[in-house]
């Protein structure tokens, strides 16, 4: 028999815009409860963010042990155990699924286990329970995409990626966004085989071009197989290995290991949305204004299962302002997600806010916007015989030159990024920068002293 159980708030995804969500809600008094399918955390806790910066740690130690031997230090050549680390890692991430339960207990949050849909407009069923409540929101995150091709289900996603018990010896990643990008620096610095596969010129085309390039001669310069313009068509297993064959007729034999990493889509279906008047595009993502309110009222959704950045605290900050507004009477209180700071964990590592000069001048003219860069030897890098690079560029616009675009790639611009982001939310311009005494010696201060 049915159960319905009056809640003030439910919350389907337990994830990290779920989670925060409903501890501010429970914070303020509501009484909500979270429905998790899945391990706490989502994907971010358990398949994204925090085991890939775990990886990129083990990569980027590897690079500094090869390194060390330019600083005097007898040459160390890195002996990796893909084993031990994804054993603590295991430890390390089921730790986390155990604090997060901890957090929604001590905020008084029901948690219930189950896949949850919508059974009417203010109802949920979970398990044969159903939950009642004047708000609910739907933050069931995104999954990897698979390609449609023969052969498909030989190869593994970022998903299958973290699962992976033993090195690769010689992969391909298929694909031109952050996430391959990451994987093909991590598992290159890890000592695997690596080819990178994108359907056109370049990777990362989203992003400041600058960027890209700049880390398309990086990772080409670390013995990178990179192949562009490549159609994938079929995935075989031969006796030598895995083979991809390509449009041309061309393909790329010997793997071990092939990962798919051609995008994401949002985890919408099942959830009952025929119940009620929310309404999903054609590609399934779900439709939202400002103030994460669906085309149902009372219905909200945040995170990937939206067309917002699919970024751990986007969803998170989403989350806690529709909290905040729900529950706290900041009537006007909604995520601004026109200034996102982002960084890209690739080697080298990626930090990027604000617009690209493209972009600018799209929208301001080219008369409008005036450009700062540079590309110089890091410190770090003093003693290398071929040293990395580190770039930089501000974008900024009219007399007062605005900063709108502020983009790096090299080493420690991952940790730089933080600080900057802030004062381009506060409207920084050319000159606050210019007023800003540099910390000598660092990269850092190439951004305050750009001419």
């Amino acid at each position: 028999m049915d159960h319905q159980q009056p809640y003030d708030l439910i919350v389907i995804g337990g994830g990290s815009g779920g989670i925060a969500t409903a501890n501010r809600a429970a914070q303020y008094g509501a009484r909500t409860a979270l429905i998790a399918a899945g391990p706490l955390g989502g994907t971010c806790v358990n398949v994204g963010c925090v085991p890939k910066k775990i990886f990129w740690n083990a990569a980027h130690l590897a690079e500094q042990m090869r390194m060390a031997e330019e600083y005097g230090f007898t040459a160390v050549t890195p002996d990796f155990h893909w084993e031990q680390l994804k054993a603590r890692r295991d430890a390390y991430l089921h730790r986390l699924n155990g604090r997060y339960a901890q957090g929604l207990d001590g905020n008084g949050v029901t948690l219930l286990r189950g896949h949850a849909r919508l059974r009417a407009a203010h109802q949920v069923e979970v398990e044969g329970q159903v939950l009642q409540a004047p708000h609910i929101v739907i933050a069931t995150g995104g999954q990897p995409l698979w390609p449609d091709i023969p052969g498909a289900e030989l190869g593994i996603t970022s998903d299958g990626f973290f699962a992976l018990e033993q090195k690769p010896r010689c992969v391909a990643i298929v694909g031109a966004g952050y996430i391959a990008v990451e994987l093909a620096g991590v598992l290159h610095a890890l000592g695997s085989d690596v080819s990178l596969v994108m359907r056109r010129h370049h990777f990362l085309n989203d992003f400041e071009p600058m960027l890209s390039e700049h880390l398309m001669d990086a990772m080409l310069h670390q013995g990178i197989n990179l192949l562009a313009q490549r159609q994938v068509r079929a995935l075989e297993q031969q006796e030598d290995g895995l083979c991809l064959h390509f449009q041309d007729g061309d393909c790329l034999g010997g793997l071990d290991t092939v990962i798919w990493a051609i995008g994401r889509q949002p985890n919408s279906s099942d959830l009952g949305l025929e119940h009620s008047d929310v309404q999903k595009d054609a590609q399934g993502f779900i439709g939202v204004d400002t103030f994460q309110n669906t085309t149902s009222t009372g219905i909200y959704a945040l995170g990937d299962v939206t067309r917002a950045p699919a970024l751990t605290p986007v969803a998170i900050a989403a989350g806690r302002r529709l909290a905040d507004r729900l529950f706290n009477q900041q009537a006007d209180r909604h995520l601004d997600s026109s200034l996102v700071p982002t960084v890209i964990f690739s080697h080298p590592p990626i930090a990027t806010v604000g617009m690209s000069e493209t972009a600018a001048r799209e929208q301001y003219g080219d008369e409008s916007v005036k450009v700062y860069q540079t590309r110089f030897t890091p410190m770090l890098r003093a003693f290398s015989e071929e040293p990395e690079k580190t770039a930089m560029k501000l974008v900024t616009v009219g007399r007062e030159e605005k900063i709108v675009g502020l983009h790096a790639i090299g080493d420690g611009v991952d940790e730089m990024l933080q600080g900057f982001a802030v004062a381009l939310r506060m409207g920084a311009c050319k000159r606050d920068f210019d007023d800003t005494i540099a910390i000598h010696p660092t990269s850092a201060e190439e951004l305050v002293t750009l001419r």
